[in-house]
């Protein structure tokens, strides 16, 4: 581009601005004032925000706290362009005529009127964001007000649920409960209670809850401010994990706002926040890595839409200017490729959750381990064994193929096999190895309580309880465990006993129970594992038989309970 095109791009009415200003020295001294005025504007307003982020306020009320500090700097700084726009109208300052016919003084009113609607253009993009957030949490809190009424209340409000509603028991004999019963549990405080926790065979609770306030979600919603207030408390007099007294308004942030505070009881299956036992700046780096939502750029959208139409406004010529920052934008683009290309993959992961941390995966070069830690940039992948940590582009993941054995898979065969001697009757194993799988389903559970062991019935419902959750979410047939006589080997007779768990990790502690329940029950009836051996035997096989023989009785009782037939929803492979 020759200098004479350069030269030739026009600027609009930005032009004039210097003759405009060149015309008067009381002109110029108002729009030094201006400046100096905004400055000490920009200046106390930072004072201002560093004291409101210090206060309790700010973390009682996050939201009306962040609108407060958004909306006090642009009502000022439009307070003092207007006025200066008054004096300058009023003043009679120019003694110059514009070209296109608009006199000096409206040319500055103009530049004047720019700065308001850049300042209000600025205020609307963080406004915005800050109301939609607001949106946000309150659709989490009702969340959370429907999971403390699903769990009867939390385990730190004070009976609160009950003060809020109040159980009826059904006016007829529960389903699969006897009459007299009911009514002996019905007459009694105990039996009441037992009641309410009751569960039909088919995990549906019995009886109604009545609302003993008229607004029961905002007694919860008082209820939790008012623990929030106990935790901040907490947190400034030293009543903490370390005795100190933690300071509002730090960076990092050593006190959580109420918002944070919800988050984190949240993830913490909301149990009570203990002040002080993460540290500092821990919610913040929790979300590290995360990319800015639609609510973040929407500032940026915002305020450059408020610009373009300013730009616009005074004349310029904005195709003009895209085509002189198009070669920029261009080089830029193709420097930031790789990081572009990781970035959108990100986003893609996100949204469309091919892949989260915790999964279980095996990359292209054979490593596998599990997803650690998900970047714009990079994804860390963690050995099983915490031996190796694998780093790799986030890009790899939706360009390359990568095995994840934990995604969507609600079944997970946990196998074991074993030999036993050729001196045992097979049948007879094979019903042992069903009992085994039997138990290891009802009796192997996890930290929670719940069974490990995908079934067709949780096991909870027998004893009326709610279900655990074993038995949901299961789209093929699953019912007793899988006993298969795999071989005749050199010294053993070869078995395998197949339980289906919840997802690829359970099958260990799985495997674990199984051979600790197998040992027992194994000892219980005689089966003996042969030692692999490969010698001539020479012992008294007359005697052997008869001593295993002594167990037939037992063995047979078994094989009537549990002997093989055909079981309804044995999964099998496909």
């Amino acid at each position: 581009m020759t200098e004479h095109e350069v030269t030739g791009i026009s600027v609009g009415e930005f032009e004039t601005i210097p003759q405009i200003l060149a015309s008067s020295e009381s002109l110029q001294v108002a729009f030094v004032l201006l400046i100096i005025g905004l400055v000490i504007i920009g200046i106390v307003y930072r004072k201002f925000s560093y004291w409101v982020s210090s206060q309790k306020f700010n973390y009682a009320r996050p939201h009306s706290s962040r609108f407060v500090r958004k909306a006090v700097l642009p009502f000022f700084a439009i307070a003092l362009v207007s006025s200066i726009n008054v004096y300058i109208q009023t003043a009679e300052l120019f003694e110059v005529e514009i070209e296109d016919g608009l006199g000096g003084a409206e040319k500055f009113a103009k530049i004047l009127n720019s700065i308001n609607i850049l300042v209000i253009g600025w205020t609307i993009s963080h406004l915005i964001p800050i109301a939609l957030t607001k949106r946000d949490k309150s659709i989490l809190e009702r969340e959370d007000y429907e999971q403390w009424n699903n769990m009867r209340g939390f385990t730190d409000d004070d009976n609160l649920f009950y003060k809020c509603f109040k159980w009826i028991p059904p006016k007829t004999t529960p389903y699969d409960m006897k009459d007299d019963e009911f009514q002996k549990h019905v007459q009694t405080e105990d039996g009441l209670k037992f009641l309410e926790k009751y569960h039909t065979s088919r995990g549906l609770p019995i009886g109604s809850y009545d609302k003993l306030v008229d607004e029961p979600f905002e007694e919860w919603k008082k209820s939790e401010r008012v623990k929030y207030e106990k935790y901040y408390k907490n947190c400034i007099d030293g009543t903490n994990q370390t005795g100190q007294k933690l300071k509002p308004g730090t960076t990092p942030d050593e006190i959580y706002p109420i918002d944070v505070w919800r988050e984190q009881k949240r993830q913490n299956n909301y149990e009570p926040l203990i002040p002080n036992s993460r540290p500092p700046g821990y919610a913040r780096k929790q979300k590290e890595g995360v990319p800015k939502s639609a609510k973040q750029v929407l500032p940026i959208g915002i305020f450059v839409a408020t610009v373009l139409g300013v730009v616009t406004w005074w004349g310029v010529d904005l195709v003009v200017l895209a085509t002189a920052t198009g070669g920029l934008a261009l080089g830029i683009g193709l420097a930031l490729k790789e990081t572009m290309e990781n970035y959108f993959a990100y986003i893609m992961i996100k949204k469309d959750k091919v892949i989260k941390e915790g999964d279980r995966v095996t990359l292209p070069s054979g490593y596998t381990g599990l997803v650690f830690k998900i970047t714009p940039r990079i994804t860390y992948v963690r050995h099983g064994l915490n031996e190796s940590l694998a780093i790799i582009p986030t890009k790899q993941i939706v360009s390359e193929e990568i095995i994840n054995f934990t995604k969507e898979f609600k079944l997970v065969p946990s196998i074991i096999e074993v030999g036993v001697s050729y001196l045992n009757d097979p049948v007879q194993v094979e019903a042992i190895l069903m009992k085994i799988g039997k138990r290891a389903m009802k009796e192997v559970k996890d930290g929670q309580g719940n069974h490990l062991a995908r079934q067709k019935r949780c096991p909870y419902l027998d004893e009326h309880k709610p279900s655990c959750g074993c038995d949901k979410e299961i789209h093929v047939e699953v019912g007793d465990p899988v006993v298969r006589f795999n071989n005749f080997n050199d010294s053993s007779l070869d078995f395998a006993l197949r339980v289906f768990v919840r997802d690829y990790g359970s099958q260990f502690k799985m495997k674990s129970e199984m051979r600790t329940i197998m040992y027992q029950e194994f000892k219980d009836y005689d089966i003996r594992i042969p030692w692999p051996i490969r010698t001539v035997y020479q012992g008294d096989e007359k005697r052997e038989a008869e001593e295993i023989g002594k167990f037939d009785k037992i063995r047979d009782q078994v094989v009537k309970e549990y002997g093989s037939k055909d079981t309804e929803g044995s999964a099998e492979e496909g």
